[in-house]
């Protein structure tokens, strides 16, 4: 008994002194995903690279965030202005003329996340940020993506984000910041047309 005792302090040890070197927590990873294979190194160190996290339309971003535990990938599928079907029903109150919308698809790998529309959003060039309104069901765009959805690991989700936009103006980017990502928005550029 005394032997167990003494080897497992030693094994809790070692393990606190590994946990106990930062005192920062390790931002998340985001990288793209690719089928081709990754070059090799040729040099012991490496150069430190910047993150890319700006994708376009159609690429996925892989999201590591090794300190929660939490790992899927995010895609914009497509961007489409105006959207087909009912418009909203009062520019003043909805903020846009005409309806647009991100195809999005969420893939979880590893803990159970939770989903929403709200960490969406559309970026223009002169810095206006457009958010959802939270509306769902009735005449918005379908499918919708979910809004507070759980998704287990190795399932996905994907759906329609319904955005109030001014018909005469385009956004630049698609931008995606959730909990996780909140420091660090992953961002899809939008075709010009």
């Amino acid at each position: 008994m005394r032997r167990l005792t003494t080897t497992a302090l030693a094994v809790t040890a070692v393990a606190l002194s590994l946990t106990a070197c930062s005192s920062e927590p390790a931002a998340p990873a985001v990288s793209k995903t690719s089928t081709s294979p990754e070059p090799v190194a040729t040099t012991s160190t490496p150069s430190p690279t910047p993150m890319d996290t700006t994708y376009t339309v159609g690429e996925t971003a892989k999201v590591n965030d090794t300190t929660n535990g939490v790992v899927f990938t995010a895609t914009v599928i497509t961007y489409t202005q105006p959207a087909k079907g009912p418009q909203p029903p009062d520019p003043a109150t909805q903020g846009g003329d005409v309806w647009a919308t991100v195809e999005a698809k969420i893939c979880n790998e590893a803990k159970t996340v939770t989903v929403s529309q709200f960490p969406w959003s559309l970026a223009y060039a002169d810095g206006t940020v457009v958010k959802v309104t939270g509306s769902s069901g009735g005449d918005m765009p379908k499918p919708e993506f979910p809004m507070d959805v759980p998704i287990k690991a190795g399932r996905c989700v994907k759906g329609k984000i319904p955005f109030p936009v001014m018909s005469n103006a385009r956004p630049e980017r698609v931008m995606y910041a959730p909990e996780s990502l909140s420091d660090n928005p992953v961002e899809w550029t939008i075709p010009k047309s």
